[in-house]
């Protein structure tokens, strides 16, 4: 059992036992979660993760009837209250906006999760990249994270605490021949944290880094044959969207209260997976999965 900062062992007792699954209890029950990103894939796992266990959550997405749709069937299945916000994260004024939204609907913002991943270099390597794009993809993957962290420490976390997720990847350490992608990445769990320090104690910042989970994103980056990459992996398939909110769900939780600038690999093995010696080093450009 984790104890709580400040808190006695009778007390800390109390608390865990109060977000224990076998008392029926759940786990987000009044508060608020703005998922960043959530019309499919991980986003929407993540935000229909945290509405089975009590959250209200608001979504946003870029293109709106998707969000919609999404939201529609949230609400559907969970019972929670859902709200939509059309809001692209590299856009101050939508970033703005969004978070405004969610403060005049609920009331309050208790959890942040930054999903927003862009990759249009692809492939690309490093020594050919077009400046211009580079510095798109660090205005959404690392500047729309601090940007939406910003908002929502002014509107509720600054004097109420909470607790912020950004989603990375094991891209962000390991050798996997995306350069943009990967140093945007590297760039966004540094920033997890730095505001990990500064925040705390009472707003806990932490990050996932997953490998390749079935997704559009990991269908847009794959070329070898799926069974090939999924036995590359210790635990021998890929990662589900489920298997991230879970992770994530517990990061945000009181389960977790005393973890904060972890970037967790959700990664089926495959940051601890023996390195090789038995094939050639791949030349540029060669499909390495």
């Amino acid at each position: 059992m984790t104890l709580l900062p400040h808190w006695g062992s009778e007390q800390s007792e109390e608390v865990w036992s109060a977000y224990t699954p076998e008392r029926g209890e759940a786990l987000f029950q009044g508060q608020v979660a703005l998922v960043v990103s959530a019309s499919r894939g991980i986003g929407y796992a993540i935000a229909a993760e945290l509405a089975r266990q009590g959250a209200s959550v608001a979504l946003t997405a870029r293109n709106e009837e998707p969000l919609r749709q999404a939201a529609t069937s949230l609400e559907e299945a969970t019972g929670q209250r859902v709200l939509a916000v059309p809001a692209h994260s590299r856009k101050e004024t939508d970033r703005q906006e969004a978070v405004e939204a969610v403060m005049n609907t609920f009331g309050r913002l208790d959890m942040l999760v930054y999903t927003t991943g862009a990759n249009p270099a692809q492939h690309t390597l490093a020594i050919d990249l077009d400046l211009e794009c580079l510095l798109h993809m660090f205005d959404t993957n690392v500047v729309g994270a601090l940007g939406f962290t910003q908002l929502a420490w002014q509107a509720w976390m600054k004097d109420h605490g909470g607790a912020v997720l950004m989603m990375n990847t094991v891209a962000a350490t390991g050798g996997v021949r995306l350069s943009a992608y990967s140093a945007t990445k590297a760039a966004l769990r540094r920033l997890t944290e730095d505001l990990a320090d500064q925040l705390a104690p009472d707003v806990r910042v932490n990050g996932l880094a997953p490998a390749f989970v079935r997704t559009p994103f990991m269908e847009s980056i794959t070329t070898l044959p799926q069974e090939t990459v999924a036995a590359s992996y210790p635990l021998g398939r890929f990662g589900e969207t489920d298997d991230i909110a879970r992770a994530a769900a517990f990061l945000l939780s009181p389960q977790s209260s005393w973890i904060t600038g972890v970037t967790l690999p959700v990664d089926g093995g495959k940051s601890v997976a023996a390195t090789t010696h038995d094939r050639p080093h791949p030349v540029p450009g060669q499909a390495i999965h």
